[in-house]
């Protein structure tokens, strides 16, 4: 039951009235940064999560990264394979013609420890460049959390000499120091 007042006169309205209801796509819905989705899209395809969260710069100091490090898996690849195939040569005691340098220079020795130097190498640039993708999606991970964190303008620190007068222990005159001022 709903009375209202008229020009002084007060009515009765039997009906009820309902409150206007609200159009979900009137209602302005503010879209929190995620870093869960920076996160996946960054494994997804390295360099996303940083589009994502504004950070066009990295992108080319990660595929730069990532590109170095295949680089060296493929060249180090290609050196123990070559000293691998000498050295199975030698070994073999095989006489027929081959086209591997290496067998003819080194010794089976040599060839052992350069094929395991090379092979260290090529799981040493697996592993570093592993870490580096990982590394870019923490990064993206991080760069989400801290999107929208305000840091203000008004940061600041400041170095003051300072002379404050000093009482204690029968001294009577002045500290000379400096006082570091934080200001946020």
């Amino acid at each position: 039951m709903i009375f209202t007042l008229v020009s002084g006169t007060l009515i009765f309205c039997p009906n009820t009235l309902h409150a206007q209801q609200s159009n979900p796509a009137d209602t302005v819905m503010v879209k929190k940064h995620s870093p869960t989705k920076a996160s996946i899209m960054s494994a997804v395809l390295p360099g996303l999560g940083q589009a994502y969260n504004k950070k066009y710069w990295k992108i080319p100091i990660i595929y730069a990264g990532l590109g170095a490090f295949a680089y060296f898996i493929v060249s180090n690849n290609s050196e123990y394979q070559k000293y691998k195939d000498a050295y199975n040569y030698v070994i073999s005691g095989d006489t027929t013609w081959t086209d591997n340098d290496y067998a003819k220079k080194y010794t089976a020795d040599q060839l052992q420890q350069s094929k395991n130097y090379y092979k260290r190498n090529k799981e040493l640039s697996i592993i570093l460049g592993c870490l580096w993708y990982i590394l870019q999606i923490v990064d993206a991970s991080v760069d989400a959390h801290f999107f929208e964190y305000d840091v203000t303008d008004d940061l600041s620190i400041r170095v003051d000499p300072m002379l404050e007068p000093q009482k204690q222990f029968n001294f009577n005159g002045t500290v000379q120091g400096v006082k570091l001022t934080f200001k946020f």
